[in-house]
């Protein structure tokens, strides 16, 4: 087993699968990621965004009123405030579950590395003559017959499919979804009606990825999209730091040593949650303090985070957990090892939480918000009363920020939803209900 920066309490918790805080003590060190991207591919992805954004309404009239940005709003949550944050401030809701095209938080990253794709078969073919050009034509038959003859690919546990999906079959690529065996049929339903080829695997998410890639290898005109080891999904999961950055503005909250801004980021195989967590701390350096959230049976991102930098990450069935989870966005078995050292430096820690937990935050951003989400999702609203445990106020009180909470803005943010079906979120409430009663 790999050396773990974890202590032996730790541990112990891990293995019996109870909820704990790990803070990371590879925090602010350069030397936990020597090999970190370099920041200005933020801008490089949010600028192929917006040369994009035209065609993207051609695709998706939804996107019109916001000039085909794929964006989600910041929504202050005061009624919730009072009851999941007992460290006084503000309480925002990154409602990331609403994202349109795709309605999770893979959106923005997986529509990214598909535009990149294209574009780049785009410009070898002439189909554009460079990036000033009207990317509109790429709807054209050319266009779509050039896309046709090539395969884009992609392991997932359902929402990067969702995106990948989603986007490569509009563009009329080849679009080919490997699901691992916790997705829900929901999801794979919806990508079939969109002309997505859906394989289905007797595996966890470590093996339908492998499998995809196995199977995309073998064919030069496909493309693989790797959510283990993608700078272009990273970076457009960066994106949205820019675009929160934007709305803080926008709502005149000041993110300062006066101001401290707390992320709640639920994680599964860590590309999104990385991804962003790289782009606030670009932005907002020490005054943004971003913690994991992790289910008690797949906290593969805290193993991996644990581990020594360039070192390959622990497998959470060495600490005999076995994915048992109703958070299967979140239901992955080993980490991203690219993530991992793209960001060791940057996360402050991860807190994991039990499937019931999950369900007690699911119910009341239902009853307190009118807000649906899968219960993935859900494990960010647990982000406040995790930092006011003992290990919690430790962090606090080791960086200073006791002094300045009740100026400080907490953001849980919400991944996956908008796309479930009625039934399906049904089934999620009543969960939730009798756990509650």
């Amino acid at each position: 087993m790999t050396t773990l920066n974890i202590t032996a309490q730790e541990k112990r918790q891990i293995s019996a699968g109870e909820p704990l805080v790990w803070l990371n003590p590879m925090y602010q060190s350069a030397a936990a990621a020597p090999d970190a991207p370099d920041a200005s591919a933020i801008l490089e992805a949010e600028s192929r965004l917006l040369r994009f954004a035209p065609l993207l309404i051609e695709l998706f009239p939804e996107l019109s009123a916001a000039d085909g940005l794929i964006e989600s709003p910041l929504i202050e949550a005061t009624v919730l405030n009072t009851e999941i944050n007992p460290l006084a401030g503000q309480l925002f809701l990154k409602a990331d579950h609403a994202l349109p095209v795709a309605g999770s938080i893979k959106a923005r990253g997986g529509i990214h590395e598909v535009l990149c794709f294209a574009e780049k078969l785009a410009l070898e073919k002439g189909l554009i003559s460079d990036t000033s050009d009207d990317y509109r034509k790429l709807t054209a038959k050319d266009a779509r017959a050039l896309f046709a003859e090539h395969q884009i690919a992609v392991g997932s546990t359902g929402n990067l499919g969702l995106s990948i999906g989603i986007i490569g079959a509009a563009l009329g690529f080849n679009a080919v979804v490997h699901m691992s065996s916790d997705a829900k049929d929901w999801k794979k339903e919806r990508l079939r009606k969109r002309g997505v080829t859906v394989v289905e695997h007797n595996a966890d998410y470590g093996a339908a990825v492998a499998a995809g890639r196995a199977e995309s290898d073998a064919d030069p005109k496909s493309y693989f999209v790797d959510d283990e080891n993608s700078p272009r999904l990273f970076m457009g999961y960066a994106v949205a730091a820019l675009r929160l950055q934007r709305q803080l503005a926008d709502a005149g909250i000041p993110v300062d040593a006066d101001h401290p801004l707390f992320v709640y980021l639920p994680a599964g195989v860590g590309g999104a949650p990385g991804g962003i967590t790289f782009g606030l701390k670009s932005l907002f350096g020490e005054h943004v303090h971003c913690f994991f959230a992790e289910p008690v049976q797949a906290p593969c991102m805290l193993l991996g985070m644990a581990g020594e930098p360039g070192s390959e990450p622990t497998p959470i069935y060495d600490f005999d957990l076995q994915i048992d989870t109703d958070a299967d966005g979140l239901a992955v078995g080993t980490a991203s090892q690219w993530v991992c050292d793209a960001t060791r430096d940057l996360l402050s820690g991860v807190y994991t939480a039990t499937d019931t937990q999950l369900y007690q935050q699911l119910l009341k951003l239902k009853t307190l918000q009118d807000i649906e989400v899968e219960p993935s999702a859900a494990i960010s609203c647990l982000g406040p009363t995790m930092l006011n445990t003992e290990v919690g106020k430790h962090y606090l009180d080791s960086h200073q920020l006791r002094k300045c909470l009740k100026n400080s803005t907490h953001i849980a943010w919400l991944t996956g939803g908008s796309f479930v079906p009625d039934k399906e979120y049904q089934h999620f409430l009543d969960i939730a209900i009798k756990i509650s009663n």
